[in-house]
């Protein structure tokens, strides 16, 4: 585990994780982003802002991404391309 005062850089750490996640597998990314923006809600320091950011985005970016996979989804689905074959 973290020493007490490590958890605004673990989170700095899990806020770029799920930046990045967020574009390859979205609900990673936003468990990532939860994840760290709880743990930078412990300390109130300039590193653990900067984490609470990242983590925002984070989540953001993953909700975003989750909603146009579904747009698409649907609306390819509607014009036939997704149709199975029988």
């Amino acid at each position: 585990m973290a020493k007490d005062g490590d958890t605004g850089e673990v989170s700095y750490v899990l806020g770029i994780i799920s930046i990045v996640m967020a574009f390859f597998q979205p609900i990673a990314g936003f468990v990532f982003g939860i994840i760290g923006f709880l743990q930078s809600r412990k300390h109130k320091n300039p590193v653990s802002e900067k984490a609470k950011k990242l983590s925002i985005i984070g989540i953001i970016i993953s909700i975003i991404v989750v909603a146009l996979s579904l747009f698409a989804g649907f609306y390819l689905t509607k014009l036939g391309i997704l149709k199975p074959s029988v």
